[in-house]
């Protein structure tokens, strides 16, 4: 897990930058339309209408990186327990049935 931390950082920092420009070239827009400058406002419309879909591609990337990541996580502890299961089977319906015990009892206060 500490490995993906400088990773995690990397991305947050990276969204940050991409969101930064982004904003920075809304904010001209939005300026250079006080101006009412034709070629201006075409040129400003055309660089953040393509840093907009660049901004949008990476988080769709890193949303398909992050869910892929997650999934592969969740199929690593899932395997990890069958093994525990298969490997400690009586430790295992001990468990279960300690939790069982104790479900039971909440469930019976009520």
């Amino acid at each position: 897990m500490a490995d993906r931390t400088p990773h995690t950082r990397e991305t947050t920092q990276q969204l940050k930058e991409d969101l930064r420009h982004l904003s920075q070239t809304v904010e001209e827009l939005v300026s250079a339309t006080a101006d009412d400058s034709r070629n201006n406002i075409k040129e400003l419309r055309e660089r953040a209408e393509k840093r907009l879909n660049e901004t949008r591609a990476r988080l769709e990337a890193r949303g398909e990186r992050a869910y892929h990541d997650a999934r592969d996580t969740v199929t690593q502890q899932a395997d990890a327990c069958d093994r525990y299961v298969h490997d400690n089977p009586w430790t295992s319906i001990g468990i279960g049935a300690a939790v069982g015990v104790v479900v039971g009892m909440l469930i019976g206060r009520r």
